[in-house]
């Protein structure tokens, strides 16, 4: 398999408030775009914004759980939580011992989290220095 590209499609109710979330809040620039879709430069990757056509996801008005969360590692979380706190976002900004994340949610109701680049970095350092004792 020789894969050439890798993305995320979000399915959003919302499609019109979830385009300008985007582009402002994450400052997220466009690749291309059509009247039901966005597509994003991800950090590298790629997101693209769908208007939802499913018609048991649009006929059905309960509320449901959504378990995906899109994660952006940045270096100061509580820099990043406090710019959006001042545009208005709620933000649910956690420190814990394993690291910091501030949590949010899109027009949509998608959520987003930002986490400590730092933390992340050593947790794959302890989990390689761990592999690799074992390997001795």
């Amino acid at each position: 398999m020789s894969v050439k590209r890798a993305g995320l499609i979000l399915y959003v109710k919302a499609y019109k408030e979830c385009v300008p979330f985007y582009t402002k809040v994450l400052s997220l620039s466009i690749l291309f775009r059509n009247d039901d879709l966005t597509c994003f430069d991800f950090f590298g990757t790629y997101l693209m914004v769908e208007k939802e056509d499913r018609l048991d996801y649009l006929e059905d008005n309960s509320e449901k759980k959504n378990d995906t969360c899109l994660r952006i590692n940045v270096a100061d979380v509580k820099e990043v939580s406090d710019r959006l706190k001042k545009q208005n976002i709620e933000v649910d900004y956690q420190e814990y011992t394993w690291g910091k994340v501030a949590k949010f949610k899109d027009p949509d109701g998608n959520l987003i989290a930002f986490k400590d680049e730092g933390s992340f970095a050593k947790q794959i350092e302890d989990y390689k220095s761990i592999k690799d004792s074992k390997t001795l």
